[in-house]
């Protein structure tokens, strides 16, 4: 039970997709804060294009928590079935093929017989499962996660538009602020993936800066 909890906890905070939420996040608030006209908006056009924004990063929010739970209960249910498989065979060549396909890239040609029967053996002293995937709570505390990372990474970059009056200073903080946290998100990957985190960095805010460049250039 206790290991089933901690792969629930770790799914929930996988560096990469939380890190990649709020990337998303950023990246749609930008879209629509990019496209402020600081020379002729007003703030009632101000208003509604935060409004939109938040609106778009609530509905994206909610689309990204059901296909996280669509995910959790693809993946388990595949799991699931190999683990049926693996024990519901008494042929132990076929019971390897099974294992060696499930496993990623080439790791499971380089195992070799021992490993892969080593691994069957394993899978067959598991304790009972159920026999249908369901989602608990920690599931649904996943998902409600994944939306709130959404949504929240959207207030920074609105923030300004709020507490500074004159625009093009709050346009000017905004696009700051959102440039920062895509550089933090963008080294978190690079420090995850062992590379060079900065320049990881430093890509994804030059992505950020980019696509403010473009909206401004159409019009924005």
């Amino acid at each position: 039970m206790s290991e089933q909890k901690k792969e629930k906890r770790e799914r929930v905070l996988d560096p990469v997709s939380r890190i990649s939420e709020i990337i998303f996040g950023v990246l749609m608030a930008l879209s629509f804060t990019g496209a402020v006209n600081a020379a002729t908006a007003g703030r009632e056009e101000v208003r509604t294009i935060l409004l939109t924004a938040l609106g778009c990063n609530l509905a994206w929010g909610l689309v990204d928590a059901v296909m996280y739970l669509v995910a959790t209960m693809t993946e388990r249910g595949r799991n699931l079935t190999l683990l049926q498989q693996v024990r519901g065979t008494a042929d132990p060549q076929a019971a390897h093929t099974v294992i060696e396909e499930a496993l990623p890239g080439r790791l499971g040609g380089t195992l070799g017989a021992d490993g892969l029967e080593d691994i069957r053996r394993r899978l067959v002293a598991l304790p009972e499962v159920p026999a249908r995937v369901r989602l608990g709570k920690d599931d649904y505390a996943g998902a409600f996660g994944v939306f709130l990372l959404v949504v929240l990474s959207t207030f920074p970059v609105v923030v300004p538009f709020i507490f500074i009056s004159g625009l093009a200073l709050a346009m000017r903080v905004s696009n700051g602020v959102a440039l920062v946290m895509l550089f933090i998100g963008g080294y978190q990957l690079g420090k995850y993936a062992g590379g060079a985190a900065w320049k990881s960095g430093v890509a994804m805010a030059a992505v950020g800066a980019v696509l403010v460049s473009i909206i401004m250039a159409l019009g924005g």
